[in-house]
């Protein structure tokens, strides 16, 4: 019997890279599609198919609707807070427009594939009430950002619901591990690193205070498993299939800052900047649904994922 096929959509990147590797472990066959503006073909397994495109793109939705794919884990995003301030309609076409264009094309399949999301569980919540969030609190996000994600998972919803398309929304911490960009907005762990191979200071933007659920990209890519295999609970409310994806555990700036010297064995500077607008203050989520009802559970520590970044960022260094 041939291998279920699965789409993953920003699998150059680097969480898709990782749910990329993990799903070809698994035993699917898998399909990256990437547009290559934030990923690195070099990301991409041999035995993968490489498709480049836009997911805003009829091709992208063509591709989808025709491929035969059981699954399909979408994670090609704008995922820039501050670029989301900047740019709310740029942010808002590609991760509320993008995502609706590979629905419709999964809506129009002659066999609708599973549809995993990527969404975010850092910044869907808001700041109003206190964490750790669970799933079916209220959400007030701070930033375009959140809200384009928000946005895409009720429209994921409604397809649930009307459509019957068998949707999961996986709303992600703070991930962090190898790959991670160190000049990107959303790798705090990646930029600490690469500032202690440089000898250079950390910045802490803030009092450094706020409090973020680090949580590491080979769970992350782990969860995505889960969620293509496990039964799901039936349509209904926006929250009925929506995950977080986190530790449990919240950690601020300075203490991430703090146990990244440790695991490294480097001591830097901590210096400190303005605090940036839209960002959250509190964060970190509770994760018994996704115990529950998808069997995953986080595996790695910070302290181990910690010091399974560094050394990849000082090999590639010395490489």
């Amino acid at each position: 019997m041939s291998a279920e096929r699965v789409l993953v959509t920003g699998g150059a990147g680097f969480i898709g890279s990782h749910v990329a590797d993990a799903l070809a472990a698994a035993g699917y066959s898998v399909t990256v599609l990437d547009d290559l503006s934030t990923g690195d073909s070099a990301n991409v397994r041999a035995d993968s198919e490489f498709v480049e495109g836009d997911i805003r793109s009829t091709d992208a939705a063509d591709l989808v609707r025709t491929g035969a794919f059981h699954v399909v884990c979408h994670l090609a995003a704008q995922i820039d807070v501050r670029k989301s301030v900047a740019d709310p309609v740029a942010d808002a076409d590609r991760n509320v427009l993008g995502t609706l264009n590979l629905l419709e094309g999964a809506r129009r399949a002659s066999r609708p594939p599973r549809f995993v999301f990527s969404s975010t569980g850092g910044a869907v919540y808001g700041d109003f009430e206190d964490p750790p969030s669970e799933e079916s609190q209220a959400k007030n996000p701070e930033s375009p950002y959140g809200i384009a994600k928000l946005a895409a998972e009720y429209y994921m919803s409604y397809y649930g619901r009307v459509h019957g398309l068998e949707i999961a929304a996986l709303r992600y911490a703070n991930v962090y591990g190898p790959r991670q960009d160190p000049h990107g907005e959303a790798g705090v762990v990646a930029i600490f690193c690469e500032r202690l191979l440089a000898g250079e200071p950390l910045t802490v933007f803030g009092d450094g205070l706020q409090t973020r659920d680090y949580v590491y990209v080979g769970d992350v890519a782990r969860a995505n498993v889960c969620a293509a295999r496990a039964k799901l609970p039936a349509a209904g409310r926006l929250d009925e299939r929506a995950f977080n994806v986190g530790t449990g555990v919240p950690t601020s700036v300075l203490e991430l800052a703090a146990a990244l010297q440790k695991s490294a064995g480097q001591q830097g500077t901590v210096v400190h900047a303005p605090a940036r607008a839209g960002e959250q203050q509190r964060s970190f989520v509770r994760i018994r649904k996704a115990a529950d009802q998808l069997a995953w559970v986080p595996q790695v520590d910070l302290d181990a994922g910690l010091r399974a970044t560094f050394d990849w960022f000082r090999a590639r260094r010395a490489s």
